[in-house]
């Protein structure tokens, strides 16, 4: 028979397993296990040992969905190695469930081309750290509840007592333990025998075994056990494994649970329910006038700060009182105003400024944020929400020394947070247009997909034991989708479709018949991709994205009013979102008194001294209110100005330390007079000047806080004028997210790196001719003379042949490679180096020996 007839043999060990694999399957799992890839392995072996570590083996069973997940657990409760059959039978019991049946070969498969199982179908074997983790002992009992087999609860166990056994369950007594506990297992795994042991035994020992087949499999018993226990014990159907410890063998479990492994199992993901279906255009909208709301806090937050906010904590962050001092601000819950100062932080609006007393304000990239249409502001926002780890939910929480968690502050940082937030987004996209889902099914839905994420898979891990962090990320994305105008009453809106990168909108279903009614939506078999884009895009695509995100938006939102409506009452109405300049100067102009659809702005004395002291004049706030108003200026609007303008500066405060002037003695006799102004020490210093022995800022606060309306003045006498100072932070970059371990490499890496490793494999398994050399011969280097080195070389150079070189490099690092030398001149080898896969050129030496292959290295 020829070696191409010869069926393949089963390999040995994983790195075989491995060895057999195409180059697009080696691809696949350096995709999927991308720890694998940092750094390239040398060859398959290296990646074999790399695969089977405990850090790498923990990552990858934390990225199973439920049922594969469930698969594992059971190969690892199965014989070792186990048979298709075996796997079956323990996955879908007696019953043979057909949807299990079905989903188990793609479940097998997963765990193979992630190199968590390997070999044949009739020889199939779980590696052994993911069996250590999943297996179960005293310890940490396997999430399938199971025990021990009978050969590891009885190991300690006196032959005598396992003669004894076998009697009492009348099986005949064997010449050695072994054979004695291979006949008491064999007993436990036939099921007729079995359910005829089972016929005899008591009804109370039948209790005592249905409380313990699901699991936890251990007891307590006492010195004396009851009748009902002694049965049992007696039989082996329960065994000591300590002094009052009992446990449940898992060939009795498996007997008493019709072969299932698992109480239940999950072959299908949840499928994620229908709440309510709204006319796309109501989505689009309700969605846009978030987004519109969102811009507007965003930069209502900033101008908050636009002076210099609050101070930097020692620690890191934004102190307790100042969070709330900027909810009552924005007029929001403090949870919600920590979302938004975490939104603005992580566009790269806001940072902390760098300064001796440091203090958070906006960076040079606000104001370059402030000229973008308002679509792609908001395009902005939602992309770095998108990508962002920091977590603001987590504000006001505890960390692991007990430290409260401040919003900007340190330790907000989840890794699998964009994760979590693109996947509950792409199963929105999964809906139908229009459609918004049930909360509660998306959860279900995201604890299949993921049931160890975030919790140790040990066997003492349950779904619920690792909901807590995923969970709480999923619902907090829910919610700030909706703050930030992603979603339209709890559905995907059109512009968050696009930025996400996701298809059209599966076809409608039928409507519900009541707003209370779900609908179930069918969703893609879970080897398919998850959802539309739920890994991140590109630079580029992600770019393209919101282009097309902002498109969509920018008619949706409303335009920029040129104008107000000005009312008696001296109040001036903002029927929608004014243009900025327009919006500034009424801002300095008049107070903020209601939000919402409209805003409502209130003219004060104070309000209008605040535009006389930023350099206008009377006559521009008339002109400035009569060209921005669709009615006219009402009578005491006018009046208000003109009194206000009247008194504004007539008197005069400048640094003596401090000086009153004013041409009216009478009214500086009515200062002197006041007994509010008794804190400012105040004497006369000439009929119209007053000295004060409090500084010029707390002169001016005094005299306006009685009434009066001073205006400062320079030390040449001119009028100062005082705008708002905007402070800003030296130029900042926005925070980047935390990786969630390392990147998924690119194509271009993956090819690379799979052929390096494949080269080291040959340079590492290549077939060599015998040699004398101990080094050589036992797999080490081989060692050889200079002369003989030489000749060996030149000779390959002639042949064509390759050989095996060991090499020491500059660094003193020896690496074994398989050469093919071109060129051999100066002291130097030029040659093809199958390893690195590349010409390479080598000094001769550092070339410990030489050796040639084997002619057969099939």
């Amino acid at each position: 028979m020829s070696n191409e007839d010869k069926p393949a043999a089963a390999p040995r060990s994983l790195a075989e397993a491995l060895r057999a694999r195409d180059d697009a399957s080696l691809s696949a799992l350096l995709r999927a296990r991308p720890d694998l890839i940092t750094p390239v392995p040398t060859d398959l072996t290296q990646l074999a040992t790399r695969a089977g570590t405990r850090a790498s083996v923990v990552r990858a069973l934390e990225r199973l969905d439920r049922f594969t997940l469930q698969t594992a657990e059971a190969l690892a409760v199965a014989p070792d190695p186990a048979t298709y059959e075996e796997l079956l039978a323990l996955m879908a019991g007696d019953d043979a469930d057909r949807a299990v049946t079905n989903a188990l070969p793609r479940a097998l498969a997963t765990l193979r081309d992630q190199a968590l199982v390997w070999g044949s179908d009739d020889r199939l074997r779980l590696v052994r750290t993911a069996r250590e983790l999943l297996a179960p002992s005293p310890q940490h009992p396997s999430p399938t509840g199971l025990g021990p087999t009978v050969a590891e609860a009885t190991a300690g166990m006196s032959p005598g007592r396992v003669q004894e056994l076998l009697t009492a369950a009348g099986l005949p007594t064997t010449h050695d333990a072994v054979s004695a506990v291979a006949s008491l297992g064999a007993l436990f795994s036939d099921r007729p025998r079995m359910s005829a042991l089972l016929d005899e035994a008591p009804a109370d020992s039948l209790d005592v075994l249905s409380r313990l087949v699901w699991g936890p499999p251990y007891g307590q018993v006492t010195a004396a056990p009851a009748t009902r226990l002694r049965w049992l014990l007696d039989r082996g159907l329960l065994l000591p494994t300590a002094p009052g410890t009992v446990v449940l063998p898992r060939e009795v479990a498996l007997h008493l649970r019709a072969g299932r492994a698992h109480r239940s199992t999950e072959p299908l993901p949840p499928q994620v329910e229908v709440a309510a279906t709204h006319r796309p255009a109501l989505v689009d909208a309700t969605a846009a006038g978030q987004a519109y709301t969102a811009l507007a806090t965003v930069e209502e937050l900033l101008k908050d700060w636009h002076e210099g906010g609050p101070a930097v904590l020692r620690a890191g962050g934004l102190s307790v009182r100042d969070l709330k001092r900027t909810a009552v601000a924005l007029d929001a819950p403090e949870p919600t105003t920590a979302f938004w100062v975490e939104l603005a932080y992580a566009a790269g609006l806001l940072a902390s400024d760098g300064e001796a007393e440091e203090r958070y304000a906006a960076t040079p990239g606000y104001d370059e944020w402030l000229e973008l249409p308002a679509a792609e502001r908001w395009s902005r926002l939602a992309t770095a929400w998108l990508a962002a780890t920091r977590t603001a939910g987590l504000v006001g929480g505890r960390d692991a020394k007990d430290r409260t968690l401040s919003a900007l502050g340190p330790g907000l940082d989840r890794s699998a947070a964009s994760e979590v937030r693109r996947r509950v987004l792409a199963l929105l996209a999964d809906l139908p247009e229009g459609a918004s889902a049930a909360h509660s099914s998306v959860l279900a839905r995201l604890r299949w997909e993921r049931p160890l994420r975030g919790a140790h898979p040990s066997p003492s891990s349950s779904p619920s034991a690792s909901d807590d962090l995923r969970t709480r990320l999923a619902e907090w994305t829910l919610s700030e989708a909706e703050l930030l105008g992603f979603t339209g009453r709890g559905a995907l809106s059109s512009h968050g479709r696009a930025l996400l990168g996701a298809p059209p909108a599966p076809a409608k279903p039928p409507t519900p018949s009541g707003p209370g009614d779900k609908l179930p939506v069918h969703h893609k078999h879970h080897d398919m991709p998850a959802g539309p884009q739920a890994s991140p895009l590109s630079p580029a695509e992600q770019a393209a994205a919101a282009a097309e995100a902002a498109r969509l938006l920018a008619p949706l939102l409303p335009a920029p009013l040129d104008h107000v409506l000005l009312q008696a009452d001296l109040t001036a109405v903002a029927p929608g979102p004014l243009e900025r300049p327009l919006a500034d100067t009424l801002g300095v102009l008049a107070d903020v008194e209601s939000k919402g659809g409209a805003t409502v702005y209130r003219f004060t004395p104070a309000s209008v001294r605040r535009a006389l002291d930023a350099g206008r004049a009377a006559s521009d706030l008339h002109a400035f209110l009569a060209a921005h108003s669709r009615t006219p200026v009402p009578q005491p609007l006018a009046y208000l100005i003109d009194d206000v303008a009247r008194k504004h500066g007539h008197l005069r405060i400048g640094a003596a330390s401090a000086y009153v002037r004013c041409d009216d003695d009478a009214l500086l006799n009515e200062i002197l007079a006041d007994k509010r102004s008794a804190g400012l020490r105040l004497r006369r210093l000439a009929p119209t000047v007053l000295a004060a022995q409090a500084d010029p800022a707390t002169l001016l606060e005094g005299l306006r806080a009685m009434g009066f309306a001073p205006a400062a003045e320079s030390a040449e006498g001119d009028v100062l004028i005082t705008r708002a100072h905007a402070h800003r932070t030296p130029p900042r970059t926005a925070p980047e997210p935390v990786p969630d371990g390392p990147p998924v490499p690119d194509t271009t890496l993956l090819t690379a790196a799979v052929r390096a490793i494949r080269a080291g494999d040959l340079a590492s398994t290549a077939p060599r001719k015998p040699t004398a050399d101990p080094a050589g011969a036992d797999g080490g280097l081989p060692r050889t003379s200079s002369a003989e080195t030489l000749a060996t070389m030149q000779a390959a150079v002639l042949t064509g042949e390759a050989v095996w070189i060991g090499y020491v490099n500059a660094e003193g690092t020896a690496s074994q490679r398989v050469i093919a030398p071109i060129r051999v001149e100066g002291g130097f080898v030029t040659a093809y180096d199958h390893t690195a896969d590349e010409v390479r050129t080598y000094p001769l030496h550092r070339v410990t020996g030489v050796a040639e292959l084997a002619d057969d290295q099939a």
